[in-house]
């Protein structure tokens, strides 16, 4: 039954995954994502910073920092699709794609305009924006691509090419600004609040409880086949990154903080020492050197610790034994259960980062000393044969 399994994800599952990942679109949010991530870890030595205005009263307040990094991620990430798209579709728009990308949705995050004053929700900026940011940038490279393809121009025309390439853009520019102006201005309509609208069962199912187990469970799954979990990243990380933000907007308001599904969450316990709960964080040479990945030995475990670790982590922060996270935090590489700490900024996170440990070291062993068996038979086999 596993070799029927295992045949059918190496042969069948992984090319068509592989194929889907390589495709420009998905591949344009998922760069994007990874380009942007510095904001976010910015933002996440803000936080480690914020500790110690508990200790120290008169320390400088760098919220602020947080609001400019973390807090513009989904404007930043609006020009990268854009950008990276007609790059990966091979045009050379690819700088004014992006800035019209950024451009449209500035106009779509419905800012008020009084009195030649121009006030926009800050909060929309960042992860909050995310969803809109990636509709916006697909569309508009989409659009920038199409028109590419069309040129006023015979490839040997005299005229210099930054003036064709003023020209070739100027008609999609022109359509795309006039689509925000008709959506905002003309039907006074707020498409940040209904790409909200529906990307919400999105959102819902993955911060429900078997939502965010298959959340976490899914990318080790194609993992140990050796499948990066980041192909689930356009799916997946724009949902934890806006639960975050609704997390940091609830607190600020002074309302209780409601969303798990957050990648701190995954940070502070579901990847304790790495995707599968592996080893110091660095897991690449444990799954593919022991191997973990096509060994049914260390691949049973390895799912069973991905139900059982955020079935941990959702009941401690469901019922308020942990505190669930409410600010950014993604230096991954700090070694637990300090991360565990800072991730949810509450001591009791540490006792749980080391139960967890112990839970999945059970898990790991008896599978660890029938893989050890096996291969002790198997030396022993092929000593034999050299005799």
């Amino acid at each position: 039954m596993m070799k029927k399994i295992m045949d059918f994800m190496t042969n069948k599952f992984a090319p068509k995954v592989n194929k889907i990942v390589k495709n420009p679109w998905v591949a344009s949010i998922q760069d994007s994502i990874m380009t942007a991530l510095p904001l976010v870890f910015v933002g996440s030595i803000v936080t480690v910073f914020s500790l110690l205005n508990n200790v120290f009263d008169n320390l400088p307040d760098f919220s602020r920092i947080s609001d400019f990094s973390f807090g513009m991620f989904g404007l930043v990430v609006s020009f990268l699709i854009s950008y990276y798209l007609m790059e990966k579709k091979g045009n050379d728009l690819k700088l004014i794609t992006g800035a019209t990308g950024l451009v449209l949705f500035m106009m779509l995050l419905y800012p008020t305009v009084t009195a030649g004053d121009v006030t926009f929700i800050l909060e929309r900026f960042g992860a909050t924006g995310m969803f809109l940011a990636i509709v916006t940038g697909l569309f508009v490279g989409c659009v920038m691509n199409f028109a590419a393809k069309r040129s006023f121009f015979d490839e040997d025309t005299p005229i210099p090419d930054f003036v064709v390439g003023w020209f070739n853009s100027l008609l999609p520019i022109t359509f795309l600004l006039l689509v925000g102006w008709f959506i905002t201005v003309q039907l006074n309509i707020d498409f940040f609040e209904i790409i909200i609208y529906i990307f919400s069962p999105l959102a819902a199912i993955v911060q429900s409880y078997p939502g965010f187990v298959l959340s976490v469970f899914i990318p080790a799954f194609l993992y140990t086949f050796g499948i990066s979990g980041w192909v689930m990243m356009p799916a997946i990380y724009p949902v934890y990154m806006a639960g975050l933000a609704e997390n940091i907007q609830a607190t600020a308001n002074g309302q209780e903080a409601t969303n798990i599904a957050t990648q701190e969450t995954i940070y502070a316990f579901s990847s304790l020492g790495g995707i599968g709960t592996t080893f110091f964080n660095i897991n690449e040479p444990l799954m593919f050197g022991a191997p973990v990945a096509f060994n049914p030995y260390l691949m049973v475990p390895m799912w069973i610790n991905e139900i059982i670790v955020p079935s941990i982590a959702y009941f401690v922060m469901s019922i308020g034994v942990v505190n669930i996270p409410t600010q950014s935090f993604l230096l991954w590489y700090i070694p637990y259960p300090i991360a565990s700490y800072l991730a949810t900024q509450d001591w009791r996170a540490i006792i749980i980062a080391i139960a967890i440990f112990v839970v999945t070291w059970i898990v790991f062993l008896p599978f660890f000393k029938a893989y050890d068996n096996s291969l002790l038979k198997k030396e022993a086999q092929e000593a034999e044969v050299g005799e």
